[in-house]
């Protein structure tokens, strides 16, 4: 579990179950402990050592340190209880496993190995807030040693904290070349209403262009691109921003399928109610019948 993401009502409790594993040849001691963080900005930013918060305070653990034999594993169990008055908003922490190996011979330097479990807890009444967000302006550049790179703007315009990831492809290329998929640069979480930008560096070789460029960004269930006609600057330079060609949506927000859903269901309970129903006499004065032959 590399995340723990829920929408919660004051009052609620829930239990989540972590799997720590030791990846080395040696037994080791791995404490366990949450600790505070925070959305600065663009990035999920972790408090210094055992930093607590609003969020921390909620969390116990069934153990605060467990011994983890060489390549083998350990479960922890974490329970969140959300106070009856816990005001609404979005919560940030994490649960780390730490290990601290052996001091050097000459004493002065410990180093600590740590891998946490980001939690995003929203409380408020009724269901979770839609999770959503815009890609902005695309702008290419070259760093001074000619390596190019593609900056997106984008904002969450949700109510929930996103954290980014996608791929950059170009094509209509010189030649009618093409290049990609390149992964965007990882690490960008934006709050509800923040802006921020991500970043795809691609090869130095890569001509000037135009090119044709496609983004596409993803948080969870919600999916976004954009296209765009670019054209690469020379080295140290900002070039121009990109102009728009579409806006793409592929797969749906957890709200948008559940509508979608209900429709569907509503649809099929109403063909269901027709056709059990007996067709309707006719209206009207009925025709009078000639014989035959008359």
């Amino acid at each position: 579990m590399r995340y723990i993401v829920d929408h919660l009502p004051p009052g609620t409790t829930i239990k989540r179950q972590l799997l720590i594993a030791n990846r080395t040849d040696e037994a080791r001691r791995i404490d366990v402990y949450p600790a505070a963080a925070s959305v600065e900005g663009s990035e999920f930013t972790f408090g210094e050592g055992r930093a607590a918060n609003e969020l921390t305070s909620w969390i116990t653990l069934d153990t605060s340190a467990v011994e983890v034999k060489a390549w083998g594993e350990a479960r922890v169990l974490a329970t969140i209880v959300v106070p009856p008055a816990a005001s609404r908003g979005e919560r940030y922490g994490v649960i780390w496993a730490s290990a601290t190996s052996a001091p050097r011979s000459d004493g002065e330097v410990t180093q600590i190995h740590r891998v946490g479990v980001r939690t995003y807890l929203d409380i408020g009444p009724g269901g979770e807030p839609v999770s959503d967000f815009s890609i902005g302006e695309l702008r290419p550049a070259r760093s001074p040693e000619g390596e190019p790179s593609v900056t997106a703007q984008v904002t969450n315009t949700g109510g929930r904290a996103i954290d980014l990831t996608g791929s950059v492809t170009l094509s209509d290329g010189p030649a009618d070349s093409r290049a990609g998929p390149f992964q965007v640069g990882q690490g960008v979480t934006l709050p509800p209403g923040g802006s921020g930008q991500v970043i795809a560096r691609l090869p130095a070789a890569l001509p000037n262009g135009p090119w044709k460029i496609e983004v596409n960004l993803e948080s969870g269930l919600v999916k976004r691109g954009v296209s765009a006609q670019i054209q690469f600057p020379d080295a140290g330079q900002v070039g121009k921003r990109g102009s728009v060609i579409s806006r793409m949506t592929s797969g749906w927000t957890v709200a948008a399928a559940v509508a979608g859903l209900l429709l569907l269901v509503g649809l099929a309970v109403l063909v269901r109610r027709r056709s059990r129903q007996s067709p309707r006499p006719p209206t009207g004065r009925p025709r009078e019948r000639v014989p035959a032959g008359r």
